[in-house]
């Protein structure tokens, strides 16, 4: 929950910011790359370890509806947390060839 708040917050900031066009200084694209790889380090490590313990719901899935479905949303979260992590990858490699152009 704290990575994704966090993500939220910095990157709502940094969007009002980009709208203000106070990201003019030469300051902006170190601080974009940085923001971006502190935010891929957060989601992959909170992915791996929802993965690590959605992988203990699978050896409890003979106990009941309730477990499977926890199970089905711990497996739909882990997905949509790598997502999140490849896009938060992908946008930290184009603001560092942004950064090396400037």
């Amino acid at each position: 929950m704290f990575v994704s708040i966090f993500c939220f917050v910095f990157t709502t900031l940094y969007f009002i910011i980009y709208l203000a066009g106070g990201n003019q200084s030469s300051v902006w694209p170190g601080l974009d790359v940085a923001y971006h790889f502190i935010a891929v380090l957060f989601y992959l490590s909170s992915s791996v370890s929802l993965a690590y313990v959605t992988l203990f719901y699978k050896e409890s899935l003979n106990q009941g509806n309730d477990v499977l479905k926890s199970y089905q949303e711990n497996i739909s979260a882990v997905v949509m947390s790598f997502v999140a992590t490849l896009l938060y990858f992908l946008h930290a490699i184009f603001s560092v060839l942004r950064w090396k152009s400037s």
